[in-house]
């Protein structure tokens, strides 16, 4: 019904920044909420941000919290993850999730991009 598609990862040295986007493409009016979480190998999936269409709020991470910014083009169905001060603990596949509900948990979301590498180099 939803499909994502992120892009934007790669290689960084700590200090550095990235922008990462999420493009839906399918019946995206029907989901009010788009987040992002990443996952290292051997880890349980970790909440990033979140944003809500309807009141245009936003959430954060602990973790993230003053680093890294999600914002969102409503027009171009498309989300986009700022990440500044970048950390090598911020390696991680990012996934782009959307769903009905905002919140910090996974299971709650519904659609599930692939995923997109980001490695911070120390």
């Amino acid at each position: 019904q939803v499909q994502l598609v992120e892009s934007g990862g790669g290689l960084v040295q700590a200090g550095g920044s990235l922008r990462l986007s999420c493009a839906a493409s399918g019946r995206t009016f029907s989901r009010d909420a788009m987040g992002w979480f990443r996952q290292t190998i051997g880890k349980e999936s970790e909440f990033v941000a979140a944003i809500q269409w309807s009141s245009g709020n936003t959430y954060y991470g602990d973790s993230v919290k003053g680093r890294f910014t999600i914002s969102g083009d409503y027009a171009k169905n498309t989300m986009y993850l700022q990440m500044n001060s970048l950390k090598p603990e911020d390696t991680a596949v990012y996934l782009c999730a959307s769903g009905f509900v905002v919140s910090d948990t996974p299971t709650t979301y519904i659609d599930w991009g692939q995923g997109t590498q980001v490695t911070v180099s120390s």
